[in-house]
């Protein structure tokens, strides 16, 4: 007997084939771009999933570890020179970098409660672009640069195709690690720290190893975001970036992984499509207004995220059905 997991796994597979299919099948470049650019903020929210639904831990700098793979990339690409092995170079030294600066940054501030926590990864977050603005020679500022992306990227096919072999690695990646008995204990430090602590486990290390899987994926995110712009500046580092990764996780589904993907195809339609109601109706210029009411909507009809609501709706159909098999089979 086919069993749920087989299902999804299916249901799951059918999604990706028709999407490695959809460019060759559907000629638009302006959908090749928008689902690309939902893509990488897939891998983006994945990261953040890690560290807010597998962990608990809400952080407001996750933006740094974006910035610092999207510059390495691009100060990379501009500086040596434009191919696939500067490219990979790149990538890998940006995760390199984000490890090592998310390992440092969980040691100094993980050991602190909740809201401190949140509040100190906003101001190293701040440093790091005030630190972009003011180094000049090497980030251009505020201006930012524009740089030569690999001969292979001039296709948006390609690249299309690219980002989302790259999403799906990271998701099969990543939907390991959270199932492993190390991603069990993450989610035990989440539910009751202390209680975890008492088993006789060392919660700090294993906060921090979430810390740093979650940096290291935010900066092959903010790699393929400096591709797909051809252009960077210090947007990267900014709080608007850490605040869409929020969004995504909660409104696709906290702790689920497949959530934070449903959640960036969302955010990223909304503000496509909305802002692109401005130039036939004026009152959609004030669009980020409506994408408020979309929130809040999401917020009250699916408090869990829109895959946790739908995990709960069938479990509890699941659970109610089985209730009246058994009375049925009693002669209820």
């Amino acid at each position: 007997m086919t069993t749920k997991y087989q299902w999804n796994n299916i249901f799951l597979s059918i999604i990706v084939i028709a999407l490695f299919i959809f460019p060759f099948v559907i000629d638009s470049r302006s959908w090749t771009i928008l689902l690309t650019q939902i893509f990488i903020f897939s891998i983006l929210a994945m990261s953040y999933d890690i560290l807010l639904g597998y962990t608990g831990i809400v952080s407001f700098g996750h933006a740094m570890f974006f910035g610092i793979g999207a510059y390495t990339t691009a100060v990379m690409l501009d500086r040596i020179e434009p191919t696939i092995s500067v490219f990979i170079l790149s990538i890998a030294t940006g995760m390199i970098i984000a490890g090592i600066i998310s390992f440092l940054v969980g040691l100094m501030t993980l050991r602190l409660k909740s809201h401190f926590f949140a509040m100190l990864t906003l101001a190293l977050s701040g440093l790091f672009l005030v630190l972009a603005e003011k180094w000049r020679s090497l980030t251009s500022g505020n201006d930012g640069f524009t740089f030569r992306a690999p001969e292979f990227f001039k296709d948006r096919i390609m690249f299309y195709l690219v980002v989302l072999v790259c999403l799906i690695v990271v998701y099969i990646l990543l939907r390991r690690f959270v199932q492993s008995p190390l991603g069990h204990v993450l989610v035990a430090v989440r539910e009751n720290e202390q209680r975890t602590k008492s088993l006789g486990y060392n919660t700090l290390h294993y906060k921090v190893i979430a810390s740093v899987v979650a940096g290291v994926v935010a900066s092959l995110a903010g790699a393929f975001y400096a591709i797909s712009l051809r252009f960077v500046n210090t947007s990267v580092l900014t709080m608007d970036i850490t605040l869409d990764a929020l969004l995504m996780t909660i409104i696709g589904g906290v702790g689920t992984l497949i959530g934070p993907i449903i959640g960036a195809g969302v955010i990223e339609l909304s503000q496509h499509y909305l802002s692109g109601l401005a130039k036939d109706y004026p009152i959609f210029e004030r669009w980020i207004i409506f994408f408020g009411i979309i929130y809040i909507l999401a917020v009250i009809f699916f408090p869990s995220g829109i895959v946790g609501t739908f995990i709960k709706w069938f479990s509890k159909k699941k659970k109610t059905s089985g209730i009246e098999n058994k009375s049925r089979s009693a002669g209820l």
